[in-house]
């Protein structure tokens, strides 16, 4: 992955982020903070 690809991507997932919150009102982000955390709870290797 060229550091141009990487930005680019990093744009997009920005500007999802910001749709989100002004237009669409998903709540993704913190819908998905909720998923990591269910998931670092399901891994918990190091308990």
């Amino acid at each position: 992955m060229t550091t141009r690809l990487a930005f680019i991507l990093f744009l997009l997932i920005a500007a999802f982020f910001v749709l989100d919150h002004y237009v669409l009102h998903l709540n993704a982000g913190v819908f998905l903070g909720r998923k990591i955390i269910e998931l670092m709870s399901w891994i918990a290797i190091w308990r």
